[in-house]
């Protein structure tokens, strides 16, 4: 929902703490569906997650999710199922598990819910020839589709073992970051718009890090 928060520098006004993307509370808003900007009556602060605001790399990957909702969701349509996706992976990355997995977790349950969850099945498939197609909607022989995007065997795994439930934090971590990548890819072939914060989430850290020319 987009608005404009009425009253919101009141001394005595109906806003409690301040209202923050990664912060969840309550609010009550005066809808209107002729309007872009609805109007914000009352805000209520039920819970801050602090990393984020302490660590970059926390950070870009939790702007990341909501990045990802915005762009896949139409605005202002409630999604119970991502809702408590977002505020599970939020609350991990609170208790300090790390980013790189919880978003990848997170980017799968996303891609399901919203429809668009490609196929890692790579059975029949030789390692050398491992390839992904967005426009197929998941892994393919790279003999049958020239244009798609290489990948490796061990990618391939990790994203299967995630769709499968299973925990990415096991996984090898350089598997994870590449899984996140391709994923990002993935996206941005399906949603025509540019990802600001996920690009920075999920490049290298040496090169997101790396000083000015």
């Amino acid at each position: 929902m987009r608005g404009l928060a009425k009253g919101a520098r009141r001394e005595r006004g109906s806003f409690s703490g301040g209202i923050d993307l990664l912060a969840r509370g309550e609010v009550i808003a005066v809808v209107k569906p002729d309007r872009e900007l609805q109007t914000l009556t009352q805000w209520t602060l039920l819970q801050m997650f602090r990393r984020p605001h302490d660590e970059l790399e926390t950070n870009l990957y939790a702007l990341s999710m909501a990045e990802l909702v915005h762009r896949f969701l139409p605005i202002a349509a409630p999604h119970e199922v991502l809702y408590d996706a977002m505020l599970s992976s939020l609350e991990h990355l609170e208790a300090g598990e790390r980013p790189a997995p919880e978003f990848l977790r997170f980017f799968v349950k996303l891609l399901r819910e919203t429809g668009h969850e490609p196929r890692f099945d790579a059975e029949g498939i030789p390692d050398a020839r491992l390839a992904f197609d967005a426009a197929a909607g998941g892994v393919v022989d790279l003999a049958t589709h020239p244009h798609a995007w290489r990948m490796r065997a061990a990618t391939v795994d990790v994203l299967a073992q995630v769709a499968r439930g299973e925990p990415p934090e096991l996984c090898e971590p350089d598997s994870v970051d590449r899984a996140n990548r391709l994923l990002t890819a993935y996206a941005r072939a399906l949603v025509d718009h540019g990802f600001m914060t996920l690009r920075f989430a999920v490049e290298p850290a040496t090169v997101r890090r790396a000083p000015p020319a």
